[in-house]
């Protein structure tokens, strides 16, 4: 990479060039990066302390729980640092690190996301084969290939963004390294950059769309043949969480890499990444507490087995 650019350094943009809106961006990202830390934090901590919640729902939630961290870690802290120290550089290894990261934990919880629809299918679309389908094994396996799929779209785009030539302008008109941004200031030519991430993009946000949707309406057709109206409501209860967690992520994930160019504007863009890189992993882990009993009730016993284990 060092042989085909003279670029060792990219400048990301800030969200104010001003002191006051330097401070104000510090805290509002400091706020949602502790917030996102604090719940995602608290799933991975609860899940495990609770033998009631050692089901592959849970399961598949703490590893979403992780992919958030991992996600708003990649980006924001780096962010907050530029504001404090009014210091906007990344070093050219330092901008491929974070490429290689959001595609990495962002493709991966898609394909959480979508498990976990599978998940509910057979939850209450075979209720009694669910133990027998969605195994441990099983489970296992799905998980790691989200992760194995999510580390080699990484590697992917990774390699052959920066395969490309950085011989004119380092300024990246967002407030991380950005696959879009960077073919931008780029001169070599970007055709089959920008066609790959179409594609890729298209393909991989159709399969999840496409499999969740189907997944969902076997679900639907099987919840309204339920007689009980309290069955119904309690099976479209343990599928809103992850409906909302869903619609949040892939809404903002396809406006933010694939919309039209005539939308495309640095404010836009700046938005669009808050979007789909800050406001899921925080937004998240409180959408599935907020509305799951369980989680509540686990959250709840924390301070009795604090006491417990201090007793002891």
């Amino acid at each position: 990479m060092e042989n085909q650019s003279t670029v060792t350094e990219f400048l990301l943009m800030g969200f104010a060039d001003d002191r006051e809106g330097q401070i104000l961006h510090f805290v509002i990202f400091l706020s949602i990066y502790v917030t996102a830390l604090s719940v995602n934090i608290l799933i991975i901590t609860v899940v495990p302390l609770n033998h009631q919640l050692h089901t592959p729902m849970y399961f598949f939630l703490v590893n979403l729980s992780f992919s958030d961290i991992c996600l708003i870690s990649v980006t924001v802290p780096k962010s907050m640092s530029n504001s404090l120290t009014n210091n906007k550089l990344i070093s050219f290894y330092g901008c491929a690190t974070q490429i290689f990261c959001v595609m990495t934990f962002a493709v991966a919880e898609l394909f959480l996301l979508s498990i976990m629809a599978y998940d509910r299918y057979v939850a209450i679309c075979h209720p009694l084969r669910y133990k027998l389908i969605m195994n441990w094994d099983v489970c296992a396996q799905m998980a790691a290939a989200s992760w194995v799929i999510g580390v080699m779209h990484g590697v992917l785009h990774t390699g052959v963004t920066f395969r490309l030539s950085f011989c004119g302008s380092n300024i990246v008109e967002q407030f991380f390294c950005d696959m879009p941004q960077l073919l931008k200031i780029s001169c070599s030519d970007t055709k089959m950059n920008q066609d790959l991430i179409l594609v890729n993009g298209s393909v991989v946000n159709a399969f999840v769309f496409v499999f969740i949707f189907v997944s969902y309406g076997y679900i639907f057709s099987t919840v309204l043949k339920i007689p009980s109206v309290q069955g119904r409501y309690k099976a479209f209860f343990t599928c809103t969480p992850h409906l909302m967690v869903f619609s949040l992520f892939i809404i903002t994930a396809v406006f933010s890499n694939l919309r039209p160019k005539a939308l495309s504007t640095p404010t836009v863009d700046l938005i669009s990444a808050v979007m789909y890189c800050v406001l899921p992993p925080a937004l998240n882990p409180i959408i599935y507490s907020i509305r799951n009993k369980d989680i509540q009730e686990a959250v709840g016993k924390i301070p009795h087995k604090i006491k417990n284990l201090i007793g002891c």
